[in-house]
C-alpha cells in the first residue's frame, strides 16, 4: 500500500508539472461575428461588474474532489490555474472591417444599452485581414481579406499577425479559436495525409486546403492551442495531428455543441438508459443570423448535417440495440430566417416506444440564443487549452469533447456523445493532472459492512 507521504509527493510533482497562469494571455479568433463579439462583450462587461459568466464551467462550475463525506467541492477555477479573466487580451480576424463594438450592434445579441456601457473597450478591437476563399463559403463577400501568391503565403502573413499581436500587447502565451463560418463540405485528399504534402499543397495552392486549415496551420506551427468551433475539417487531418505532436501543441473540434445538438446529448443518453426505444427523431430550425446565411448554401448545410447527424447514432448504438433502435429514422433541418436574427428555433418530434412495444411521443420546442449558448464554450476552451498547453499535454484533446457536437478523436476511435460521460472524462482529466483521485461513482467503500457480509 503506498502512504500518505507518498501519496502526498506524488500530488506535489504532479502539480509543479503544470507552468503557472503567468502574464496575459492572448486569445486569438478567426471570425470576429456574433458569437466572437457577444464573448468579448460579456468578457468586457464582468470585468466591470455588469454580468455573470453564466454557462462558463471554468468560472462557475464546481469539482467534487476524494469522497462524498469529505465534502470538498471547490470551483474548477479554483482547483486548476487558470487565467485569469482580467489577463487576458482579445484580437481576431474578420472578412469585413467592423470593430468589435460595430460587430456586436450588427449582430444585435447583445443589449445595446450593455454594449454603450464597454463601448471604449470594444471599439479598441480592430479585425486583421482575414484568409477567405469564396468557394468555401458561398454566400459571404468578404472586404477585408488578405492577398498572397500562395497559400503558404497566406499562412505566413496569419503568424506575422500573430507575433506582432503577441508583442504589441506583452501576451505570454497565446490561443486560438475558430469562431468563422461553417465551410463546405470536404472529405480528405492525399494532400491532408502528412505535413510534408500538406506544405506542398500550401506552396502550390491545393483547392481542398480551406482557410480554416491555413489558419490552423499557423497556429500549431507556431505551437498555440488551436480550437476548431465549426464542422470543418480542418484540424481534424493527418497532416495537423503529426504537425501538433511535433510543436507540443494541444488541438480540438469540432462545431461548438449548443442548442437542438445539446438538447439531444442531454434527452438521447436518458432513453437509452432506461432502455427505452426510438423509432423516429425529426429535427428542424430556423435561424437568421450569418451562420444562418453560410448554412443556406447545399455545400455548407452538408458539412453541419454531418456532425448534427453522428449524435444519435453514437449514443444510442442500434447495431448493438436492434430491438431499441434498429429503425431509427434521423432526420435534421436547418433553414434561414432572418427575423429571427441570433435567436435560433428548433423543433424536436422524438417517436419513442416502451413495454410490450406501446408507443409515445416527446416534443421539443427550443427557443434559444444561439451566440448566448456559444460565447461561454468559448471562453471555456481558450482557458482549457492554454491549461493543457502548460500541462504539456498535445495532440487531440478528446477530454474537451463535452464542448463540441462532432468531437475529435483519435483515429479509429468513435467518439463519445453523452454529455454526462464527457463531463465524467473532464473532471476526471482534471483530478488526474492535479493529482488528485479519480472518481468513478462505484460507492461501494461507503457500504463495507455490506459487502464483507456478502
Amino acid at each position: 500500500m503506498v502512504s500518505k507521504t507518498q501519496l502526498d509527493l506524488n500530488v506535489k510533482i504532479m502539480k509543479e508539472q503544470i507552468r503557472e497562469a503567468e502574464g496575459k494571455l492572448g486569445v486569438l479568433i478567426p471570425g470576429l461575428g456574433a458569437v466572437a463579439t457577444t464573448l468579448i462583450a460579456g468578457v468586457e462587461a464582468i470585468r466591470k461588474g455588469l454580468a455573470q459568466p453564466i454557462g462558463s464551467l471554468t468560472q462557475l462550475g464546481n469539482i467534487r474532489l476524494g469522497k462524498r463525506t469529505e465534502n470538498r467541492y471547490p470551483k474548477i477555477k479554483d482547483f486548476v490555474p487558470l487565467a485569469d479573466l482580467n489577463d487576458i487580451v482579445f484580437g481576431g480576424w474578420d472578412i469585413y472591417k467592423d470593430n468589435v463594438y460595430e460587430a456586436a450592434m450588427n449582430a444585435k445579441v447583445v443589449e445595446a444599452s450593455m454594449l454603450s456601457s464597454i463601448k471604449s473597450e470594444l471599439e479598441k478591437i480592430i479585425p486583421m485581414k482575414a484568409v477567405f476563399d469564396k468557394t468555401y463559403v458561398k454566400n459571404l463577400e468578404g472586404t477585408n481579406v488578405k492577398n498572397g501568391k500562395t497559400k503558404l503565403d497566406l499562412a505566413d502573413a496569419v503568424m506575422e499577425d500573430i507575433r506582432i499581436f503577441q508583442s504589441k500587447n506583452n501576451c505570454t502565451r497565446m490561443v486560438m479559436v475558430w469562431c468563422g463560418s461553417t465551410e463546405k463540405y470536404i472529405e480528405p485528399t492525399a494532400v491532408h495525409q502528412s505535413i510534408q504534402s500538406f506544405e506542398e499543397g500550401l506552396r502550390k495552392n491545393d483547392p481542398t486546403i480551406s482557410p480554416s486549415m491555413i489558419y490552423a496551420y499557423a497556429a500549431i506551427k507556431m505551437g498555440i492551442p488551436y480550437a476548431n468551433g465549426a464542422p470543418n475539417l480542418t484540424c481534424d487531418i493527418p497532416a495537423l495531428i503529426e504537425l501538433s505532436k511535433e510543436t507540443g501543441t494541444p488541438i480540438g473540434g469540432k462545431d461548438f455543441k449548443t442548442g437542438q445538438t445539446l438538447m439531444k446529448t442531454i434527452v438521447a443518453p436518458g432513453l437509452q438508459a432506461r432502455a427505452l426505444g426510438v423509432n423516429g427523431w425529426f429535427s428542424t430550425n430556423i435561424l437568421g443570423n450569418r451562420d444562418g446565411l453560410v448554412l443556406d448554401d447545399p455545400d455548407n448545410f452538408k458539412t453541419k448535417e454531418v456532425s448534427k447527424l453522428s449524435v444519435l447514432e453514437q449514443i444510442l448504438q442500434p447495431e448493438k440495440n436492434p430491438e431499441l433502435y434498429g429503425d431509427l429514422y434521423h432526420k435534421v433541418r436547418i433553414n434561414y430566417y432572418p427575423p429571427h436574427g441570433d435567436n435560433k428555433e428548433s423543433w424536436d418530434n422524438i417517436d419513442i416506444f416502451g413495454w410490450m412495444g406501446y408507443h409515445m411521443q416527446i416534443k421539443i420546442n427550443f427557443l434559444c440564443r444561439d451566440s448566448i449558448l456559444a460565447a461561454p464554450i468559448v471562453l471555456d476552451l481558450a482557458l482549457f487549452m492554454d491549461l493543457a498547453k502548460r500541462a504539456n499535454m498535445s495532440g487531440i484533446q478528446e477530454w474537451l469533447s463535452f464542448y463540441f457536437k462532432s468531437p475529435q478523436t483519435t483515429e479509429g476511435l468513435p467518439p463519445v456523445h453523452d454529455i454526462f460521460k464527457q463531463l465524467m472524462k473532464l473532471q476526471n482529466t482534471l483530478r488526474h493532472i492535479m493529482g488528485e483521485d479519480l472518481i468513478t461513482h462505484l460507492g461501494l467503500d461507503y457500504y463495507q459492512d455490506m459487502v464483507e457480509s456478502l
